[in-house]
């Protein structure tokens, strides 16, 4: 059967994404059926626990789910593009183009023997098909693009040279090159000190406001994603089990899930006697939950 037609606001369209352990039937899908949208120019935050499924799932929709995994899915739409059923060549080149990955970890993404500069103008020639000169100057222009100062001289420098909040936004600038649509962010602020975090977060809305790319944003702090975010997708157990503007969210969620969650957050005013709301043993307690709410 022939999924509906996407409409022209919707940028990225998943229908019933599961996420598999290769010939391992006994072990339960990671992720199960989850179906959810971001329209264009939107910010939307996926959020959940760690093992919830959130990162498989940016993963899936990225093509970059490790070996061992497999994934199925009745449609995943792209800007008009399938990614399930595309050509692997044409999988490379919207994906290299039109989607930007920010990771946790930019260490884990650049190449440590290689100099910023060789390691930015490879990727966008290879997507663009720019001359090198070409390239380099659009490379000065993405550094800047995320305010990283004396862009040229940090061209010739390698990875180690730079700190973690700059390492961050060169990977940010990487993905600029493309002129993406659509920025999926992997926790990208985790491994940052709380100043340097706040810059991350600034810079990506800015980007959102001066190009339009729609944001993706994974993340374990439902805090941080209420401050940027126009929906939040929560996520338990591979599932999702809530999707729901940032202004519900305030005013108060429906899932009990959620709602432990956004009690779990500690504040000034918590009483260090009271224990925050836990998952013991792997279940969430939704009965306590709904008699809380």
């Amino acid at each position: 059967m022939n999924a509906d037609p996407v409409s022209n606001d919707i940028l990225l369209d998943v229908r019933n994404l599961s996420i598999s352990v290769e010939n391992r039937d006994e072990i339960p899908p990671l992720v199960r059926n989850v179906s959810f949208h971001l329209n264009r120019g939107e910010i939307v935050g996926i959020v959940g626990e760690s093992g919830s499924g959130k990162t498989l799932t940016s993963l899936a929709v990225s093509r970059l789910l490790p070996q061992g995994l497999s994934m199925s899915a009745d449609r995943i739409d792209f800007d008009g593009h399938d990614l399930v059923g595309g050509s692997d060549r044409e999988l490379r080149t919207v994906l290299g183009t039109n989607l930007a990955m920010v990771f946790q970890d930019p260490m884990q993404s650049l190449n440590p023997a290689r100099k910023i500069g060789a390691q930015m103008i490879e990727t966008v020639r290879e997507h663009r098909g720019l001359s090198k000169k070409e390239a380099r100057a659009l490379a000065i222009r993405s550094l800047e693009d995320v305010h990283i100062t004396e862009p040229a001289k940090r061209l010739k420098q390698y990875p180690h040279e730079l700190s973690g909040g700059m390492r961050q936004r060169t990977m940010i600038a990487m993905g600029l090159m493309g002129e993406p649509s659509l920025i999926l962010a992997d926790e990208p602020t985790t491994a940052l000190d709380v100043t340097v975090q706040a810059q991350v977060m600034q810079l990506l809305c800015d980007l959102n406001d001066r190009k339009g790319s729609a944001v993706l944003l994974i993340s374990h702090n439902i805090s941080l994603l209420s401050e940027v975010c126009d929906r939040i997708i929560v996520m338990f157990r591979g599932e999702i089990v809530e999707d729901l503007t940032t202004a519900k969210l305030l005013a108060g969620p429906d899932h009990p899930y959620t709602q432990g969650l956004i009690r779990a957050v500690p504040d000034l005013n918590t009483d260090r006697g009271v224990d925050l709301v836990t998952i013991e043993d792997g279940q969430f307690d939704v009965e306590r939950e709904m008699n809380h709410a």
